[in-house]
């Protein structure tokens, strides 16, 4: 379709309706995530496939799918998207430092703990800096940060993915939880082996500390942890061990915020070296904000001196 002598082109926010839907394949819940109205939504999804004169969404009663040419062009919607919230990353960069918008993706056994320290800290140094927090498991955190919807994360490494730099932070220890009257609750110095024999429990699948709880039991020894009882989160998790059904692994970190929840709570240290974990900024390798980030990270590792870690430099 043209207008006068030049072809009409798709506004942003038609690709950006379209990238939603396409994503979702619910034109409701594709609405609810870009804060605006189905029909609104719809639309634009409507006026996109009229610019390009191509049929895009199959609309039925109960579901969206995509037609070929809806498949094809759905990538690229999404890379000019991406170039795009690029483009806008580069040019807050380069108007100031620590302003703007700065989207930060934390995983859950890190941010109940951490985040105290990290918003303290930006609203005293960065008082501009518009953050902006989610919580979510590794693997939708590197998708977002891989397709810009996600600017710098806060995680535990190393991740081994390609286009992603890691700035490391600090090292914990983790720190085995028992019941009360537990043979072992209290002990310090117990060597890793005892994981072969206790029931162990662990986080749901997904979880990246769940992965490092079984990498642990693998060096000492133990071949595998029957999942029989697992939780969505370390307070639950908690929960479980202090009604007796087994023993768990905690990040330094989190230790006290969880058992100070219960009475009935022991914990038990490793003897050195103890099995650790490291939890490091992650961003695009190449970033416009690399500088700001890696100045973040330096910060970071300043203000987290007072907890139960060890502080690593870049």
């Amino acid at each position: 379709m043209t207008v006068g002598n030049r072809p009409r082109q798709p506004s942003l926010a038609q690709l950006r309706a379209f990238a939603a839907v396409a994503e979702h394949l619910h034109f409701r819940d594709a609405a609810s995530a870009m804060g605006m109205s189905q029909p609104a939504l719809s639309g634009a999804v409507s006026a996109l496939e009229g610019t390009l004169g191509v049929t895009l969404v199959e609309r039925t009663t109960r579901k969206v799918l995509l037609s070929p040419a809806g498949e094809r062009l759905a990538v690229r919607a999404k890379a000019v998207l991406a170039d795009v919230g690029a483009l806008m990353e580069e040019a807050d960069a380069l108007r100031a430092p620590f302003t703007g918008a700065l989207r930060l993706g934390v995983i859950p056994t890190v941010a109940p703990y951490l985040l105290p320290t990290v918003l303290r800290l930006v609203h005293d140094r960065y008082p501009h800096l518009d953050l902006q927090v989610h919580e979510e498991q590794t693997a939708n955190l590197l998708e977002g940060l891989a397709g810009g919807r996600l600017d710098l994360l806060l995680l535990a490494v190393p991740l081994g993915v390609p286009g992603v730099s890691e700035l490391p932070v600090f090292d914990e220890d983790f720190v085995l939880v028992t019941p009360l009257g537990h043979r072992l609750g209290g002990r310090q110095g117990i060597p890793r082996e005892v994981l072969r024999e206790l029931n162990l429990l662990l986080l749901d699948e997904g979880h990246c500390l769940r992965d490092q709880a079984l990498d642990i039991c693998r060096e000492a020894g133990r071949g595998g942890v029957p999942a029989t009882t697992t939780a969505a989160g370390l307070s639950t998790l908690v929960q479980l061990v202090a009604g007796g059904l087994g023993v768990t692994l905690l990040p330094r970190t989190a230790v006290d915020v969880e058992t100070s929840r219960s009475s009935r709570l022991l914990t038990a240290c490793f003897t050195d070296p103890a099995p650790t974990r490291r939890i490091a900024l992650a961003m695009r390798t190449g970033a416009a904000r690399a500088a700001e980030y890696e100045q973040l990270a330096a910060a970071l590792r300043e203000a987290m001196g007072d907890l139960p870690v060890r502080i690593v430099g870049s």
